[in-house]
């Protein structure tokens, strides 16, 4: 596990959990019964899980050297290469119920205007070998854009590892709305992408809570991404379980039955055990269990703890393979929404 994993995070924040021992309610004081404050961002979760589990990572990130995000990961052992920017960098708030839901209120992050480049230069830098390190295996472009940036940021990022790098640095992507978007349409080639069932229906439509019932609905509509630069889909679904399509084929895996403490970084948290996964050499459909333990794990967890590849259990996650990856799509937008229960050999994974 000593292939470098490089999180770039444009817009990270101070996470600050509260725990409720009942219901939230609105127009009353409640009492937490517990609150943390942890540095956050779906790259530095990533970053987190990575060190937890004792892998090599760096997670890029703007931020000034006393910023209480980077003191945060320094004092957790995070490895960093920043871009200072001068200001202070967002508080996000999450509030969650003993039920397992989750509200979080998000403030938008300081400006980035002006310095795409930099930030660009920065993250082929760090991909880079080094005296500390070897050159990344992974770079994970992950989380929402501060303002300032213009849509199309995350293809930049991209542009500029694959312009010192070629195809020797892999490319993962987690992000949403336009920019993701924007992403998938500028050509650029992305090794994975890992959309939740929302972000999936933005991009090629369909009904969320069909793909959420149905992995075979799902897998069918992630194999619509393939057709857009993306070599293979990493589709985490909650508590239904997680798709991976790619160019092995296509598998699905129901999640293991949890107590839910909180939601916060469970999808990165999936996103980090395929990545160690397949740092590690894993095929694909032990790399699906992995994603869906480490998930599991995390959401299992208080506040936004992640969680130790040590603390999963991939072995009782049941991966069914459900066919070869379909490559002659060239459709966006899914034509059936009508759930339906794929029939496939199940594969036990053993990692």
């Amino acid at each position: 596990m000593s292939a470098r994993i490089v999180t770039v995070t444009p817009n990270p924040s101070l996470d600050r959990t509260i725990e409720l021992a009942g219901e939230l309610q609105r127009g009353v004081v409640q009492r937490a019964t517990r609150s943390t404050a942890e540095p956050g961002g779906k790259g530095v979760n990533v970053s987190r899980v990575v060190v937890a589990s004792g892998g090599d990572t760096v997670a890029v990130l703007p931020g000034d050297e006393l910023d209480p995000v980077l003191l945060g990961l320094a004092v957790r052992g995070i490895p960093t290469a920043a871009l200072p920017i001068g200001a202070p960098l967002r508080s996000n708030v999450t509030v969650t119920e003993p039920t397992g839901t989750t509200t979080k209120l998000n403030e938008p992050g300081p400006s980035l205007a002006g310095r795409l480049q930099d930030l660009a230069d920065l993250v082929a830098d760090t991909a880079s070998a080094t005296a500390t390190g070897p050159r990344a295996r992974w770079v994970v472009l992950a989380g929402s854009l501060p303002p300032g940036l213009p849509d199309d940021a995350l293809a930049v990022l991209v542009r500029a590892v694959r312009a010192r790098h070629g195809d020797d640095v892999k490319i993962a992507v987690d992000s949403s709305g336009v920019p993701f978007t924007a992403l998938l349409s500028s050509g650029e080639r992305i090794d994975l992408v890992k959309p939740n069932a929302e972000e999936l229906a933005e991009v090629v439509g369909g009904d969320p809570d069909a793909y959420e019932r149905d992995l075979g609905l799902a897998a069918a509509a992630a194999e619509r991404l393939r057709a857009r630069g993306v070599e293979s889909v990493l589709l985490t679904l909650g508590s239904a379980g997680a798709v991976l399509v790619g160019p092995d084929g296509v598998f699905a895996a129901a999640a293991p039955r949890i107590t839910a403490r909180s939601t916060v970084g469970a999808g990165d948290s999936s996103l980090a055990g395929y990545l160690l996964a397949e740092v590690a050499g894993a095929p694909p459909g032990e790399r699906l269990a992995q994603a869906v333990a480490t998930g599991a794990a995390a959401a299992a967890l208080p506040g936004s703890d992640v969680p130790a590849l040590d603390h999963t259990d991939p072995g009782a996650v049941t991966v069914t393979r459900l066919g070869p990856a379909d490559t002659t799509r060239t459709d966006t937008t899914p034509t059936d929404t009508t759930p339906r229960t794929p029939t496939a050999s199940l594969q036990r994974s053993t990692p």
